[in-house]
Formats: structure tokens, sequence, C-alpha cells
């Protein structure tokens, strides 16, 4: 199957008033596990990857080029997407790998200054067919560089995408990056709010840690993309903790990292369920 742009997923859920799964890829067996999960569910999936998984790797292409190869065989619609990148020139290195889309995050940045800093790499990304998520408003929890208690305002959102030209929208609703329980709360009435301030779609980021039905609500109140990694993790993590307590001899890392791909196979079918058409 040809790569899908990432657009064509997001754009169509959005339209439907669904949601889409976007997980982080770690390695390989992260990407494997990822699509293998979104085959068995029917479903078109993202594979994300982070600034920080690049640093891991020493770089963007051994990830992203595994990641696209695994995207290209799939039997549902995949699409490769960078996330979280601050370096404009990681996003013209993935522009150039051939990724699908990117999320430049400059939320850091001083309002005025987000603006210019995603105006330019979304002209550049533009240029070359390539779809862009900003953020505004911080999403807490991410290297301690955010407060938890920032949301984004909706008219300021509006302004932002009209600025900016972003295709899509991280927006802060009360969800926190790299949460092991599921016990955050989101406001649905910002959601909402937000959905109906901007034409695009909107990006929670910081969903591990959101419960099922709370998510299904995020969707059905206007969320479209949704972005999932620690919730993976530990799916991956506690299945190599299982198979190591029952087998302590083993030494062969396919052995273990074997079930964790199944566990996070399983989790991304079972998260695509609670995303899709109700």
């Amino acid at each position: 199957m040809p790569l899908t742009p990432t657009h064509e997923i997001v754009r169509r859920a959005h339209a439907d008033g669904t949601g889409v799964g976007a997980f982080n890829v770690l390695q390989l067996e992260h990407a494997e596990a990822i699509v293998t999960g979104a085959e068995r569910a029917d479903r078109p999936v993202v594979l994300q990857i982070s600034e920080n998984t690049v640093r891991y790797h020493g770089g963007l292409e051994p990830v992203a080029l595994a990641s696209l190869a695994l995207a290209r065989a799939a039997k549902t619609p995949v699409a490769v997407h960078l996330d979280h990148a601050e370096n404009p020139d990681l996003v013209r290195e993935a522009v150039e790998l051939g990724l699908g889309s990117v999320m430049f995050d400059a939320a850091r940045l001083p309002y005025e200054e987000n603006v210019a800093t995603t105006r330019e790499v979304v002209d550049h990304c533009h240029r070359h067919g390539v779809w862009v998520e900003g953020e505004l408003g911080e999403v807490g929890g991410k290297g301690g560089a955010h407060d938890p208690g920032v949301r984004t305002d909706p008219d300021e959102a509006r302004a932002f995408v009209a600025a900016t030209g972003v295709d899509a929208l991280a927006v802060a609703v009360g969800s926190v990056h790299q949460m092991v329980t599921r016990d955050a709360v989101l406001d649905l009435d910002l959601i909402a709010r937000l959905r109906a301030a901007v034409d695009v779609p909107l990006v929670l980021h910081g969903s591990s840690g959101v419960p099922d039905p709370l998510l299904a609500r995020a969707v059905a109140a206007g969320m479209t993309k949704v972005n999932v990694s620690t919730h993976l993790n530990k799916a991956f993590t506690g299945a190599v903790r299982d198979h190591l307590a029952a087998h302590p001899a083993d030494v062969d890392p396919r052995r273990y990292l074997t079930p964790a791909r199944v566990a996070v196979a399983e989790a991304v079918s079972h998260l695509l369920g609670v995303l899709g058409p109700r």
C-alpha cells in the first residue's frame, strides 16, 4: 500500500467526528506492534517519532526510514509524523526524508515569537506538501517545562491558526504528558468551544493519562488526533518484566521483546476501538 499522507487520515476523521490514534515509536518493535494493532482493528493509524526518540537513536534517519518502510507495507493506512519538534532543522530533515507531517512545538516561546517561528515552519513545509501541527497552550508534564494549569484560550486559538496557517492544533485541555495512571480530567466544554473556534483538527497530547470513557467523550466533544505514548510503554515494559520473571535464564532479547510487541499491539487495537466510530 502506498504511504498515506497524515492529512488524509486526520481530515477524514475530522469530517466524520471520529478519532485518530497517533502512537509514539521508540524503536522498531514499537513501530511493528502499532502497525499490527492497526491492521487487526482495521483502522488507520499515525506512527509518531519524537525529538526525544531522535536523540535516543542519535539521528532521525534510521528510525524514520524503518517507520516509513513499515507504513508502506501495511494493510491499513499508516502515516509517519514527527512529534514535538522544537528544532526547525529537524523539521527540514523530516521533510527531506519523506515524512508526511510534523508537529512543531514553539509553545515555550512568548506568543508573538511562537506565531512567527511557526509561520516560518509552516511556509517551508507547505512548499513541500507536508502537513503541520502547532501547539498553543502548554500541556503539562513534558520534561517539567509546562505548567499543568495552563489552558488554551479559544479566541487566541482562532487568531493563532489564522496567523500561522497550521493544519492542526494541539491544545491544552487538562491532559498531562507521561502519566502512568489514567485519572486525568479533561475540560470537555473547553474542547467543544475550541472545536467551534477553529476549522482545523484538534490534537490531544498526554492521552495516556485519560481513561477510555473520557477519551471517547473528548472525541465526541471535538478532539480528532489523540496522541499516546506512555500507555504503550507501560504495556511493553510490563510484558518484558513478566517474561523475565517467569524465565530468568533467558538472554535472547527476542524472547522477551516478542511478548512486549504483542502487548503493545493489543493496546493499540483496543484504543483504536475506543476512538473509532461508536
